[in-house]
């Protein structure tokens, strides 16, 4: 459950930061009020979730993940420039939440 709970939060906030592009500047409203939606589900599940989490551990997760996917979102979809640099740096951050994960599961055995 506990799982779910941040597999929940965190595509939340990877569909608000999507609307967030969408919306240009609050031009668009259906996008705009998306946005708030969607971190507002985010923020609400993740609190939840921190229940079941360390913090230090699930907010690296949550953020390492959705930055993950929202720039492949962002190379994807929106066009965005994908350079070696931006490849790795993004391995990086994979690394480093993997790395917590065994951290995290190292500490409960």
């Amino acid at each position: 459950m506990r799982w779910m709970l941040l597999s929940i939060a965190i595509f939340s906030e990877i569909c608000g930061s999507t609307c967030m592009k969408l919306s240009d500047g609050f031009s668009n409203l259906y996008a705009s009020v998306l946005t708030f939606v969607f971190y507002g589900v985010s923020f609400s599940i993740f609190i939840f979730a921190l229940k079941h989490f360390d913090l230090s551990f699930v907010y690296a997760l949550w953020a390492g993940i959705g930055i993950l996917l929202v720039s492949v979102i962002g190379m994807t979809y929106f066009k965005e420039p994908v350079s070696i640099m931006k490849i790795i740096s993004i391995l990086i951050i994979v690394i480093g939440v993997i790395m917590l994960n065994f951290s995290e599961n190292l500490s409960n055995t």
